[in-house]
């Protein structure tokens, strides 16, 4: 009995000094937060000076809700201290309650807060970053004259339509450094005057106009080394091209494997001659496509001569064998019913739906082959139905030995029931004795 107090106690003991924990977390959650809301509010004050109204709304909004939540947390902790007792319980709950609204309260207020940051990150570097712009904009106008005669250099050897992705490359990254420097005029005067927002968007609008100016002369000179790698592409492919042409006079000359083979020559004598301006990207592209559409062209037309079509008479022919073997599973299971598993019926089902479908796939060359392999599987799901059939039929059939010996017996077992053993046993048997009187006879 001693040990079971002494359990207890320890048990209580422990719960003591968890919500003397407890409560003591919660106290100092509540000061963290107090402190954590006086600084965030200080945070706003400067962020709106920088900022304006608009880009601290959130904030605004989110230490308005916090403070809101807070009295709740404050009321309770008052309640822990007044002069009503209170029940370790309530206690608990309260504590617990307030840990739980800190948290939330830090956590919104680190998100707002982390959120504007990058803003006010951005208005404090406004005057490196507008230096930075101008900087960029100057080195870029510099590479102006060099981006135009690369254009026109270009324009000698590629084609109109192969020049179309950068012949007003040139224009078009003057333009965007143009509207780059007023808008970090922009931005500076809208800074001067107080208007934070609108200096923090012109300004974001310079920076992206001075990234777009960059990518499109980088364009230019990445353009050169791309068309010369087409065209290093483009020799190779049509000596592999003929190549394939030749080797396709070997295989065997189907419609599709002629006409993939005229195509390829087309787009072979298509090619621009030597010297003369092309587009090595278009002609790349094309003549990647009537290559790639010949070899697969003649791997089809091999791959059916190794496989020659089955015939309609062949497919017929399996279809019918399937019909044979179809047509003895139905009769054994429909005439045993009450004999048959599952398994069994579950084949002929199948073999049944799958003979359904192989009429509409006879006429198409496309899909004989499909018809050939499903007439068999029709087969084989018959002889496996037939199969299980009989095992069923075999193991569910009354055994009486004693009374019906040999031959007599079996005479028996067909006079009890039939089964399905001895209707398949007497077609064989038929047949034998069949081919024995021919042979006597003959």
């Amino acid at each position: 009995m001693s040990g079971f107090w002494g359990k207890r106690k320890r048990e209580q003991e422990a719960l003591a000094a968890q919500d003397a924990d407890l409560a003591r977390r919660a106290e100092q959650a509540l000061v963290a937060a107090d402190e954590r809301i006086r600084t965030t509010g200080d945070e706003l004050a400067f962020a709106q000076a920088e900022l304006g109204d608009a880009l601290t709304a959130d904030l605004k909004a989110a230490l308005d809700a916090v403070k809101t939540h807070m009295r709740e947390a404050f009321q309770l902790h008052q309640l822990n201290h007044d002069e009503i007792p209170d029940t370790p319980e309530e206690l608990r709950t309260r504590n617990a309650r307030i840990a739980q609204l800190c948290e939330w309260a830090e956590d919104l207020l680190d998100e707002k807060t982390s959120a504007l940051s990058d803003a006010v990150s951005l208005v404090r570097r406004s005057p490196e970053i507008i230096a930075q712009v101008r900087r960029d904009a100057e080195s870029l106008t510099a590479r102006l004259p060099q981006a135009r005669d690369t254009v026109a250099r270009l324009a000698l050897r590629y084609s109109d339509e192969a020049m179309r992705r950068i012949a007003s490359s040139a224009n078009e990254a003057e333009q965007l450094l143009t509207f780059a420097t007023h808008g970090a005029d922009v931005s500076e005067r809208r800074r001067a005057a107080k208007q934070n927002e609108e200096a923090n968007l012109a300004l974001e609008t310079a920076t992206e106009a001075v990234r777009r100016a960059t990518a499109v002369i980088d364009a230019v000179e990445d353009f050169e080394i791309q068309a010369l790698r087409a065209e290093s592409t483009l020799a190779n492919v049509a000596d592999d091209s003929r190549g394939d042409l030749i080797t396709a006079r070997s295989a065997p000359q189907t419609p599709q494997v002629q006409a993939a083979s005229t195509a390829l020559n087309a787009a072979l004598n298509a090619l621009a001659p030597s010297g003369a301006r092309n587009d090595p990207f278009t002609e790349l592209s094309e003549l990647r496509a009537a290559n790639t559409a010949l070899d697969e062209a003649v791997a089809a037309a091999r791959y059916r001569a190794e496989h020659p079509l089955p015939s309609v008479e062949q497919v017929q022919h399996s279809l019918d064998d399937a019909d044979r073997q179809l047509a003895v599973a139905q009769g054994l299971i429909s005439g045993h019913r009450g004999w048959i598993g599952a398994d069994a019926r579950t084949r002929l089902a199948e073999a049944e739906r799958l003979r359904v479908d192989v009429p509409g796939m006879l006429p198409a060359e496309e899909t004989r082959e499909k018809a050939l392999a499903s007439a068999r599987r029709v087969a084989q799901l018959a002889a496996e139905a037939l199969h299980l059939a009989q095992r069923d039929i075999d193991q569910s059939r009354p055994r009486d030995d004693d009374d019906w010996g040999g031959w007599g017996g079996g005479q028996g077992r067909g006079r009890r029931g039939g089964t399905g053993g001895d209707i398949v046993t007497g077609v064989l048997g038929g047949l034998v004795i069949g081919s024995i009187l021919d042979g006597i006879f003959d």
